[in-house]
């Protein structure tokens, strides 16, 4: 492989790692807004995920418990908010904005009584890569896309899987019809109520999981808001991608681009000051809202309370 080739490999690959956590909380997001429910507090379900999981991982040395235990954070918290917005039928960005400011304090404030003001940051071992037979020896492509984790191989499972969810199965339609239009829906006899806590629950799962990649993959150790915007950068995807796995990824993937464009940069001795490539990603996240601008298909109850007694 030449030098060239080596060094789109490694950026593509680069991209493919800082893109994995955009992805699964922006596909948890795709589905909750497929069915109405807007949560924008999948920062502070993702920065929930990625404390827990470090924390248990600490103490397990598990992966997996590790793993399982950010995806319950965000699971709570997910329900939570549906609790809020659905039973309650509360203001969903009120609610969204309230669970990432709580998280933020809640996970500074245990990070301190259990770490203190430590000098050295406390870190755990992050997952090995597996190469994937035959797969990763495509020339460029297959080491960028197949030579990473497990749970990269996860994220793949899960794009395809619900993108088959949304488009081709009966459930999957009637996410769609509560979104649009949940007084039809249940006049149908589809349970709103219950399809909406479905996703909100299915949101906060894969905004766990999308921390908890962050920690076991990407970094190894945990510090403040660490999340550091992740969460809102992945809305603007979900935006961009309107609401479609496949999208989604390869939004994700353009917005992780730059990450791995700072990271090459960096490794080649560039004389650029870092506060430019740390603002690159969300740069690159409002310019691909822009484009957005005029072209929304937003499910048509979108952040809209359903109250069957108020049905005409």
């Amino acid at each position: 492989m030449n030098d060239t080739a080596l060094l789109v490999t490694n950026l593509l690959f680069a991209s493919v790692r800082m893109a994995a956590p955009l992805t699964f909380a922006g596909i948890g997001e795709s589905v909750s807004q497929t069915s109405g429910v807007l949560n924008i507090g999948v920062e502070g379900m993702m920065l929930g995920g990625a404390f827990t999981c470090f924390l248990v991982t600490t103490y397990t040395n598990s992966f997996l418990l590790g793993i399982l235990a950010g995806m319950l954070v965000g699971l709570l918290f997910g329900t939570l908010h549906a609790l809020i917005c659905v039973t309650a039928k509360q203001d969903q960005t009120i609610s969204g904005l309230a669970i990432n400011f709580f998280v933020l304090g809640l996970t500074s404030f245990f990070f301190l009584v259990l770490f203190g003001q430590a000098s050295t940051l406390p870190d755990i071992k992050t997952l090995p890569v597996v190469p994937l037979p035959l797969l990763s020896k495509i020339p460029i492509l297959g080491p960028a896309f197949f030579s990473h984790d497990l749970l990269t191989y996860v994220l793949y499972i899960v794009i395809i899987l619900t993108t088959i969810f949304l488009k081709k199965t009966d459930y999957g339609i009637q996410l769609i019809a509560v979104g649009e239009n949940p007084m039809a829906a249940d006049t149908s006899g589809i349970p709103v109520k219950r399809l909406r806590y479905f996703a909100s629950m299915f949101n906060g799962l894969m905004c766990g999981l999308a921390g908890s990649y962050m920690m076991i993959v990407q970094f190894g150790f945990y510090i403040e808001n660490i999340t550091a915007g992740r969460g809102y950068i992945a809305l603007a995807a979900v935006t961009l991608g309107r609401r479609n796995p496949v999208a989604i990824f390869f939004v994700s993937l353009l917005i992780g681009l730059t990450e791995g464009v700072q990271f090459t940069l960096q490794s080649l001795g560039v004389p650029i000051p870092s506060q430019v490539f740390s603002m690159m990603p969300y740069l690159v996240a409002v310019i691909v809202l822009l484009f957005s601008i005029g072209r929304s298909n937003d499910p048509s109850a979108l952040g809209v309370p359903y109250d069957r007694q108020e049905r005409s």
